[in-house]
């Protein structure tokens, strides 16, 4: 099994929001989801469909790998820090 091409700051703040998403109550992860919309667009630049919440964060994980995995890609810039400032703004959302 080949390690994984996300590099390390990047897959830990992932796998923060990952469980901090699974925590939110479904109407804060509705309220969420154009924030994670629009980092997902800025990734790939263009809109991915809208598949709701259940499966919003399953396509930045798919996304962010294969971002990474594409040797032509490179990296993200700053990456890590918009993870984590995407995790920190659900803490502020109402429902």
């Amino acid at each position: 099994m080949r390690p994984s091409p996300v590099p390390q700051d990047v897959a830990t703040e992932l796998d923060r929001a990952t469980r901090r998403w699974q925590q939110l109550p479904l109407d804060r992860a509705v309220a969420a989801c154009p924030g994670v919309h629009a980092l997902l667009a800025d990734l790939v630049g263009e809109p991915v469909p809208d598949l709701g919440p259940a499966v919003v964060i399953d396509q930045l994980r798919a996304i962010v790998f294969e971002i990474y995995d594409d040797p032509g890609e490179g990296r993200v810039p700053d990456l890590a820090n918009r993870l984590t400032s995407l995790r920190l703004s659900w803490s502020q959302l109402s429902g």
